[in-house]
């Protein structure tokens, strides 16, 4: 029997009722048949601090044990200010360092944005690819997965109501999967 293709999952905000965690759960019960996702929540990572590199708090050794394990990542943002939100940064620079030590080098990687506004987060992912393909990433293309809108499309309690967004998230996680199995052989 083969191995089930593991996804490490999280989200670029440390907001209870994100969005984009939304996405993840929705993520999660939408994944292929022999595929597993675990969402990892990045509250409790502490502000980068190059000084400790070589005693990295635990949360941070959590992180980066936890991508390590995964066959591939899958990344849900939100856009603050035409960019990737802090904390997101901040948490791929940890796993990224010291040097020579990328936890993320060669993994397959998805992205999916939800935002309030019409431009869906577009901007974020742009910036993020950038940054994934500075890690030696291997980023899906498409779907490109940005919900627009979301207060409309995401009930309060965070189960995604839009069909076209729910298949828009299968498909992607079809597709990460293949594309991991493919970069495997």
């Amino acid at each position: 029997m083969n191995k089930a293709v593991t996804v490490l999952g999280f989200a670029g905000s440390l907001r209870r009722n994100s969005y984009n965690k939304a996405l993840l759960c929705t993520a999660a019960e939408s994944m292929p048949r022999g595929a597993e996702l675990e969402i990892f929540d990045l509250e409790g990572i502490p502000p980068f601090n190059q000084d400790l590199e070589t005693q990295m708090p635990e949360k941070v050794k959590e992180f980066k044990a936890k991508i390590e394990a995964a066959d591939a990542i899958l990344i849900a943002t939100p856009e603050y200010n035409y960019s990737i939100p802090g904390i997101l940064k901040n948490a791929i620079d940890w796993a990224s360092r010291p040097y020579g030590d990328n936890s993320f080098k060669g993994k397959p990687v998805a992205v999916m944005s939800a935002s309030v506004g019409m431009l869906r987060g577009a901007r974020a992912q742009y910036h993020l690819r950038q940054v994934l393909v500075s890690l030696n990433m291997h980023p899906i293309n498409r779907p490109e997965v940005m919900v627009a809108f979301a207060s409309e499309k995401i009930e309060k309690n965070g189960k995604v109501i839009d069909g076209r967004a729910r298949e828009l998230i299968k498909e992607l996680l079809e597709n990460l999967v293949d594309w991991t199995l493919k970069l495997k052989r």
